[in-house]
Formats: structure tokens, sequence, C-alpha cells
């Protein structure tokens, strides 16, 4: 086990490869935050506020949504087909070459 890359595509389009460590039970908000990219986590990583949201850009095959994701993403703002919360999205050597983008802040 060790690092992983994770690329970040945010808000203005810029594109940030950034080092993923698989061995801190880290997920993509935890690892937005640590590299003080604007992602919110207001819920902590509890599924409860969507201020994670992103987009997956890559093939990369992730874990089924569950119930908690799927109902806090019924409520946001700017979801598509391909809408995750980051902070469900655990660090781990399966992921490694993800891309993500950052979905747009709501103003709400």
């Amino acid at each position: 086990m060790g690092d992983i890359k994770v690329t970040i595509i945010d808000r203005e389009g810029v594109s940030h490869e950034l080092d993923a460590p698989t061995d801190m039970n880290m997920n993509i908000m935890e690892l937005c935050k640590a590299y003080e990219l604007p992602v919110e986590g207001t819920c902590g990583g509890m599924a409860m506020c969507a201020s994670c949201q992103c987009y997956l850009e890559s093939d990369t095959e992730l874990a089924e949504q569950s119930d908690d994701e799927l109902d806090m993403l019924d409520q946001a703002f700017f979801v598509e087909d391909n809408s995750r919360l980051g902070c469900q999205i655990p660090i781990t050597e399966e992921i490694d070459g993800i891309v993500l983008r950052l979905a747009p802040e709501s103003d709400v």
C-alpha cells in the first residue's frame, strides 16, 4: 500500500493531480480539504449536505451508491448522472487514476 494518483478538476477548470495515501482511511472530500481545494464538507462526511458533490469524469469503477448518498443527491443542486459525494468515495488502490470534477457551488 502507498499513494495513488487522484485528479481533481476545480470549478475554474484547473486540473490538480494529487497524491492520495491509501493507508489513512481517507475519502475524496478529506483529500480535497487537505490540499485546500474548495470543498466544504459541512456535515463532516456523513452524506448529509452534498457540499462535496463531484462528477466522475473517468471510467473508474466505484462502489454502488448507498441509499443515504442517493437521498442526498436527490436534494442537491447541479446533479448529473455521474454525480457522487466525495465523502462517500474512500481512497483505495482500486481508484488509482480517478478523475473527478468539483460540482458548482449552490448559492443557497
